[in-house]
């Protein structure tokens, strides 16, 4: 039996419980679910994913939702944030559908426990690629939407890093040497571009989300590679779905406006690329001067991203479209930038 909810680290207004998983090859598995209330409950709820090398600290996207009457939802996946333990290998999984697991505890805390029964589905980068992998298996019935933020959906860099040979190569040393850490140049641009400490916005703990990230092992590398062939093949997630992006990737040699204002973390066309891959109703929206976790942009940049979502809500979830024509299924393909939404 999981403890009742406490305070969480974010305030009073927070709750957070832990979940117990089955134990790994490191020994004890938790994953943590913090909850915001709705300011006024109507039955809908959010349940949102994180991205590598990160946990959830987003109040004021949590706070967007809850005043909208969505109780808010975040889990702390196994070996991240809340959820990390001392004898854990940091943000280290062999295979994405491991993920499942605490998304299905979560899922029922949400649509069972807690009785809500429209919930929206939002995930930042690898946790915008896990969830679609989750939505397709599952298709849960409550599921009226997906809001994903950035998602990875390929490799970023030279095309022969996305390469069949580059794929195999990885499963190879995976197979061998799953803990082995694959060499790789990080630079602390994007931290620093976000955190109070060092000029940015936002305060979270460093020993959750670090400056510098984490080490990239070859078995975590290659249940990502799977999981992007997985939606390269084609998904077909049950609701519609919108894709928030940057309009713009760069690769800064050194800190300045380039940093604040483009994705410096993944390949914004890959992103674009691949949306159309998730099922039959897809709204991909390039936001200028977007960072790689849009709502941790700047604020008037920011205030599009929720108009954004707001509106995209209004056509798709909450209105009168619900993303089908006459027969059932589901609209075209959206592809806007921000001047076309």
């Amino acid at each position: 039996m999981s403890p009742e909810p406490q305070s969480d680290v974010l305030g009073p207004a927070y709750r957070v419980e832990t979940m117990s998983l089955p134990p790994d090859d490191e020994g004890a598995v938790v994953a943590t679910l913090v909850t915001l209330p709705a300011s006024r409950p109507s039955g809908r709820a959010v349940l949102h994913v994180h991205g590598f090398a990160d946990y959830f600290f987003h109040t004021e996207y949590a706070e967007w939702w809850a005043e909208r009457g969505y109780t808010f939802y975040a889990i702390d996946l196994r070996k991240y944030g809340r959820s990390l333990r001392e004898h854990q290998t940091p943000n280290y999984v062999g295979d994405l559908r491991d993920y499942f697991a605490e998304i299905d505890l979560a899922w029922w805390r949400i649509t069972q426990r807690d009785r809500h029964t429209e919930v929206i589905v939002s995930g930042h980068s690898t946790g915008g690629l896990t969830l679609p992998l989750w939505a397709n298996q599952r298709r849960p019935a409550q599921m009226t939407g997906m809001v994903l933020n950035s998602p990875w959906f390929d490799m970023k860099g030279a095309a022969w890093l996305r390469s069949l040979a580059a794929r195999l190569a990885i499963e190879r040393l995976a197979t061998r040497r799953p803990m082995q850490a694959i060499p790789r140049r990080v630079n602390s641009f994007y931290a620093q571009s976000i955190h109070s400490s060092h000029g940015g916005e936002w305060d979270y703990d460093l020993t959750w989300k670090p400056i510098d990230s984490r080490p990239v092992y070859a078995g975590w590398l290659r249940a990502v590679r799977r999981g992007h062939a997985e939606l390269h093949a084609g998904l077909d997630v049950p609701s519609p779905a919108l894709v928030l992006s940057s309009t713009r990737s760069v690769s800064p040699a050194e800190m300045n406006d380039d940093v604040h204002a483009n994705d410096i973390v993944l390949d914004v066309l890959q992103i674009r690329r691949w949306a159309s891959s998730l099922g039959r109703h897809v709204t991909s929206i390039a936001v200028d001067g977007a960072l790689h976790d849009v709502v941790l942009s700047r604020p008037e940049v920011r205030r599009r991203v929720y108009d954004h979502i707001d509106t995209w809500l209004q056509a798709w979830v909450e209105g009168s479209g619900d993303g089908s024509d006459e027969e059932g299924h589901h609209s075209d393909h959206a592809h806007q930038g921000d001047h076309g939404a």
